[in-house]
This record gives structure tokens, C-alpha cells and sequence, in this order.
């Protein structure tokens, strides 16, 4: 496996003679930062196309429960047991 130190010092000491050269007056971001700038944007148009899809499932009507009569909720189904006596 090559060493990765080695390919990083080797790109840099090839890059320094070209940022001597550039003008400090006039530095833009590039073809580079455009082509950073752009994939960013293709991601955000992505998520936001996904987001609105999922957004179209989601019902926001809420659901009412059916209402329950005073004397479902005490006996809930099961017999009263009253005391014994």
C-alpha cells in the first residue's frame, strides 16, 4: 500500500510553483470552486425534491377517535366486581 504522506508532499511541491504564479490581486475560486459549488447545488435540488415527496405522504387532517359513552370508560369490557359482603 503507498504511503499517502508521500503523494501529498509530492502533489503540494508540485502546486507551489503555480500558486507563485497566480496574481494575488486577481485570485478566483475557479473551475474547481465552481464545480464544488454546483455538485452542492445538485445535492440541495436533491434533497429538497425528496423532501417534497415525502412532504405529499404526510396527512395533516388530524384523526378524531370515536367518542366513548361515560359508561364504556368505567367498565371498559370487564364485569364490575363490587364488594363482597
Amino acid at each position: 500500500m503507498p504511503d499517502m504522506s508521500a503523494s501529498a508532499s509530492l502533489a503540494l511541491t508540485n502546486l507551489v510553483p503555480l500558486a507563485k504564479e497566480v496574481d494575488e490581486n486577481k485570485v478566483t475560486p475557479g473551475v474547481l470552486g465552481f464545480i464544488v459549488f454546483a455538485v452542492m447545488a445538485l445535492a440541495v435540488w436533491g434533497l429538497m425534491k425528496s423532501m417534497t415527496k415525502h412532504m405529499q405522504k404526510v396527512d395533516f387532517k388530524e384523526t378524531k377517535e370515536p367518542e366513548e359513552s361515560p359508561g364504556a370508560k368505567a367498565g371498559s369490557g370487564a364485569p364490575a366486581v363490587g364488594p363482597k359482603g
